[in-house]
């Protein structure tokens, strides 16, 4: 029996245990009340978990949103990214990666900008925000494949541009002014800023 097969000791098992109601507790409050209307007591007293228990998995409220919402946002990722394998438009195929990244972030419209911003200014050394800076880095490895693919950008500059495309999907799903906005809004938003960068 290799190492990763062994099955997981009462401790680990247990410790996952609770961050699956944790994670159950906090997603299930947000989606409710939104994140700025949680307290961290509640989250406690749904999960059946101490507050100092609570806190061992996650430190703040933004870190347990990021806790509950990276996974969301990695399968929002890995729909755009098949979505965009079928589309032979370049503009097309990187707007078919950002629509459900933009639907994920509007289910709870306070939730996707508190999340934003904690990805953002969050805890660089929090375990749940370096997941989150994951997932926007594969983002931007996705776009970069993309835009690579009529071979009329070389690897540094396909970067480059998938990094002016990460700003301004964030610029554009955070900004208090489009707060309002459907997640069409939003894409066609982004369509029209990424449209000059591609078609030139």
């Amino acid at each position: 029996m290799t190492l990763a097969s062994r099955p997981l000791g009462r401790r680990e098992r247990n410790k996952q245990q609770k961050l699956d109601r944790i994670t159950a507790a906090a997603s299930e409050l947000f989606a409710e009340r939104g994140v700025e209307e949680v307290t961290t007591q509640q989250i406690a007293d749904k999960a059946d978990i101490g507050t100092g228990t609570l806190f061992l998995y996650a430190k703040t409220k933004g870190e347990l949103l990021l806790l509950v919402q990276n996974a969301h946002y990695g399968e929002a990722l890995e729909q755009g990214r098949a979505d965009a394998e079928k589309i032979p438009d370049v503009l097309d195929a990187v707007l078919a990666i950002v629509q459900p990244i933009v639907a994920c972030n509007r289910i709870q419209i306070d939730n996707g900008r508190t999340y934003l911003r904690e990805m953002v200014f969050g805890d660089s050394e929090e375990p749940h925000h370096g997941e989150a800076l994951t997932i926007a880095g594969q983002t931007e490895e996705a776009i970069a494949a993309v835009v690579r693919r009529d071979d009329v950008l070389g690897e540094d500059d396909a970067a480059t541009m998938a990094r002016i495309v990460s700003a301004i999907i964030f610029l554009t799903m955070g900004a208090s002014v489009n707060a309002t906005l459907s997640v069409e809004a939003i894409v066609q938003g982004i369509r029209t800023h990424v449209s000059a960068l591609i078609d030139h």
